[in-house]
Parts: C-alpha cells; sequence; structure tokens
C-alpha cells in the first residue's frame, strides 16, 4: 500500500496501527479533514520525530528523535551522494538517535539487533547493496561518494545514464489519458496547485522554527495571475478565501505572472492556513502519487484587510 492508501485502509479498519517516523501527515497529505478521520480510525498510533508535530498530537506513543545536529551516521543526497554528517551537539533530553529507537524496540520485540555505532549499520548496508559495497567512512571522511560505487577502487558515478541506460536504451510505453479527478467549473472555476517555496522545506517543522528563513518568507502568500486579480478586484497583500468542495483557508494574496489565467498556486508549508485543506484525496492509478498539482477553487476577496 501507498500512504494515501495505508490511510483509506486505516478508515475501513484494515490498518489498525501505525508507526509514522519523520512524516506529517496531517499538514502534507491530501484532504487533511480526511486524514484527521483517518488517523482517529486507528487502534494505535506511534509517531518518532524531533518536534511535537500536528500529526504527533494525535499519537499514543511519542517517539523524541533528534536533529541532524544531534546525531552521527550518513546521508544520502538526491544526487546520490552518500556523506558524512558528524554529531556537534549532545541530544536534549531524553531524545534519542533513530537507529538507537529502531534496535530498543526491535530487541523488545524479540529481534535483537545489536549495532554499536552507525558505521557498523553502514558496514552491512554495503555488504547486502552493491551499489553501495564501495562506500566505507574512511572513503567519505574527507568527501562524499556517489552511488553506484561497486568497489572500494571505484571513483563514485557522479552521472548515473551518461551514454545509455543500464539496460540499452531508454523503454518507453504508451499510456492512455486520464482526466484529473476534478477540474474547475462554474461553482468552483479557479484550478489550485500546491507546492513549494525556496525559503521552507514540506511540513516546516524545521525550517519555520529558523528565523533567518522566516525573515525571507514570514507568511503564506497564494500567487493569483493579473488578470485574475483584476478581474476579482483584488490587490496584492489583499487577504482572500480560498474554496473547495472540502474545505477552505484564508490568506495574503501576491499578485504573479508565474500562474496562468485560471490557476491558483498555493504553498503547503504553513499550518495556520493548511493547502491541503482543499486538495483532493485522489491518486493517480498507476504511479499512485495524490493528485497535489490539481483540484478546483474559488476565490473570494475579503473585505477586512487583516485576513480576521
Amino acid at each position: 500500500l501507498t500512504v494515501t492508501e495505508m490511510f483509506n485502509a486505516a478508515e475501513e479498519g484494515k490498518v489498525k496501527a501505525m508507526y509514522i517516523m519523520g512524516e506529517n501527515p496531517l499538514l502534507s497529505d491530501p484532504d487533511i479533514h480526511h486524514i484527521e478521520h483517518c488517523v482517529k480510525s486507528l487502534e494505535f498510533l506511534v509517531v518518532q520525530d524531533i518536534f511535537l508535530t500536528e500529526t504527533a498530537e494525535y499519537a499514543d506513543v511519542v517517539l523524541p528523535g533528534v536533529s541532524f545536529a544531534e546525531k552521527d551516521g550518513t546521508f544520502t543526497n538526491s544526487e546520490r551522494r552518500v556523506q558524512r554528517v558528524r554529531r556537534a551537539i549532545q541530544p536534549r533530553e531524553d531524545a534519542r538517535e533513530d537507529h538507537w529507537i529502531i534496535c530498543e524496540l526491535s530487541k523488545r520485540m524479540g529481534y535483537h539487533m545489536d549495532y554499536g555505532s552507525p558505521s557498523e549499520i553502514m558496514e552491512e548496508i554495503r555488504t547486502v547493496t552493491p551499489s553501495y559495497a564501495g562506500i566505507t567512512y574512511e572513503r567519505i571522511e574527507k568527501e562524499g561518494i556517489p552511488w553506484p560505487c561497486p568497489s572500494e577502487d571505484h571513483p563514485g558515478t557522479p552521472i548515473l545514464h551518461l551514454e545509455r541506460f543500464a539496460r540499452g536504451k531508454g523503454l518507453f510505453s504508451a499510456i492512455d489519458y486520464k482526466k484529473p479527478a476534478e477540474l474547475p467549473d462554474k461553482e468552483y472555476p479557479f484550478l489550485l496547485t500546491t507546492g513549494r517555496v525556496l525559503e521552507h522545506y514540506h511540513t516546516g517543522t524545521m525550517t519555520r522554527k529558523g528565523k533567518g528563513l522566516n525573515m525571507l518568507y514570514p507568511e503564506l502568500l497564494a500567487e493569483i495571475n493579473p488578470e485574475d486579480a483584476a478581474n476579482l478586484g483584488i490587490e496584492s497583500g489583499d487577504f482572500v478565501t480560498v474554496t473547495s468542495r472540502r474545505g477552505d483557508i484564508k490568506v495574503k494574496t501576491i499578485i504573479s505572472e508565474r500562474p496562468d489565467r485560471g490557476v491558483v498556486f498555493v504553498p503547503f508549508h504553513f499550518k495556520e492556513s493548511p493547502a491541503n485543506m482543499l486538495t483532493i484525496n485522489a491518486i493517480d492509478p498507476i504511479a499512485k502519487i495524490p493528485e497535489y498539482k490539481v483540484c478546483a477553487v474559488r476565490v473570494e476577496r475579503q473585505k477586512d484587510k487583516t485576513g480576521d
């Protein structure tokens, strides 16, 4: 099951418990009201995170993890580069490193995972994963290595597919076009697309606690095309109500050429006006990815300039 399907299964009583680690679906998943109902349908919920997130507030048990500054180990980024991360400060109070929590839970459930350090886990990873076989702590002390790295004398692979794919030429398959589950109509004439801004990451659990980032992007802004703004009598800084069939949020606007006419863009980092209150719980039938980029909304200007 995908994450979206798991929550649907929880609502149906097929999934009884969840262990959520480092995720905040009560802000990141589509149709938050639906997700809230699904979470309440669970018999048992464990959340492991570094802050008491919107999701953690519903948990039966909260396991306090640690931030990057309090842990030792590696990160593998989107470039496939395996890099060392080193503890700079000791964990606060009862917080523990993720691997320690998992090992302790495993022991209590009858399977002893006796890892003395993250480096021992890395040794196991490279033993069973050919693309990591040549990556050792000694090699990445000064500089990260991009996988695949099949041997200790291999430099790593900065570009995964340079001249050809692993299986030769690229394989393409024709698919049948399927319309989004919900498109604009007379009642909801705008297309809402959600996403991110440079200054914040996902649900803002960490980035919205940073003073510098909040100075750069302190509040939620809905981007509206100039033609649409003129038709609605909206100026940059005005507050509007954005409403879908699932809910509504109040948000300040900025007039921008970035969205096409008929399109409204709303970032999803802000719990005060959660964009995913509006999105639809529909998934692509093949990829199983929610339709975050397409749902129907209407936009109404607020008389009160403060948004209250």
